[in-house]
């Protein structure tokens, strides 16, 4: 603890020396800093079988309104290929809160529709673990350093899903709900432990 403090004020001591001297400080990427307070994911490594169920039986009455309609989305929003465990650790936090935020915001959309009440537990178990995430994510600077590589690309992606069709959004977003909650989630809940 005392050392986290101390570099705290290092830190801070070179800002006011550098300010005076007119030099800028160059940033540090957020791991240089110490945990946020009040990060607390743990919690999440694994969810309850029941909220689990709560979550399948969600995605079968989403698969069975599925065979109802006429839909050909091409596009994974979410390739096989991405892993958070590639990203520094300091990075999945804020992967996974962009992930859940589109995740939130597609299944409230959906919530008005005949699937409004499968989805009433699965948005609540989603609105409580975001609310823990947005703890664990460090505050974006107005100015400075932009998200780079991996985490750049993975932002901007799920920035572009916006722009989709409804109906293929819906259907990556459902399609990818369990892992979200067993690898990703799981991963982030892990901190330096997901390698």
């Amino acid at each position: 603890m005392a050392l986290g403090c101390m570099r705290v004020l290092m830190l801070m001591l070179m800002t006011v020396a550098l300010s005076r001297t007119g030099a800028a400080p160059v940033p540090s990427a957020p791991r240089a800093l110490p945990p946020a307070r009040g990060c607390h994911m743990a919690q999440f490594k694994s969810l309850s079988p029941q909220e689990l169920q709560a979550f399948k039986t969600a995605k079968d009455a989403f698969e069975d309104s599925l065979l109802q309609k006429d839909w050909d989305c091409s596009a994974r929003l979410f390739p096989r290929t991405r892993d958070l465990k590639h990203l520094q650790v300091w990075e999945r936090p804020v992967a996974l809160e962009a992930e859940l935020a589109l995740t939130l915001t597609v299944l409230e959309a959906m919530a008005n529709s005949s699937l409004g009440h499968s989805l009433e537990q699965p948005l609540l178990t989603l609105q409580h673990i975001h609310s823990k995430l947005q703890a664990c994510v460090p505050a974006q600077p107005t100015a400075g350093p932009r998200p780079r590589g991996r985490l750049h690309h993975w932002l901007h992606r799920l920035q572009e899903a916006r722009k989709k069709s409804q109906d293929c959004l819906e259907a990556s977003v459902m399609f990818n709900l369990f892992r979200l909650l067993t690898r990703d989630l799981k991963c982030v809940a892990s901190g330096d432990q997901c390698v």
